[in-house]
């Protein structure tokens, strides 16, 4: 499989979107327009106000099968400050992936941007530990 850089144009060039296949350069025109919508999709979720910086890859996968039920799947590992964001998806055509792969980031973002909000400080031991009220 060949790694085909392209590019990180409108996410801060800090998140990078590849694709891995083996891709003959009648199709290359039309996985480069699958990817710069995907590109577009990415830069939506992690471009928002109130998000730290965001780092990483996508990386976008074609398989070479005819038969395969699921043909397109995408990894992303993105790192909003202290944070890593893992999110998987396959689907039946590249923008189809573009759109589950947006989603399930939204989601996977909100989550770990929210969650700092709610945790419990748990450095502080219960007070039948030695805590505070002993």
């Amino acid at each position: 499989m060949a790694a085909k850089d392209i590019g990180a144009r409108g996410l801060g060039a800090t998140v990078r979107v590849r694709a891995e296949s083996d891709v003959d350069e009648g199709s290359l025109a039309h996985l480069r327009a699958s990817l710069a919508h995907l590109r577009k999709k990415v830069a939506a979720v992690l471009d928002r106000p109130g998000l730290p910086p965001a780092s990483g890859e996508v990386r976008v996968v074609r398989a070479a099968a005819h038969h395969v039920e699921l043909p397109w799947s995408a990894g992303a590992e993105i790192r909003l400050g202290n944070h890593l964001v893992v999110v998987h998806a396959r689907e039946a055509s590249a923008r189809e992936l573009a759109d589950r792969l947006a989603d399930r980031l939204r989601g996977n973002t909100d989550r770990v941007t929210h969650r700092g909000d709610a945790t419990p400080k748990a450095a502080t031991p219960p007070p039948w530990r030695g805590g505070p009220g002993r």
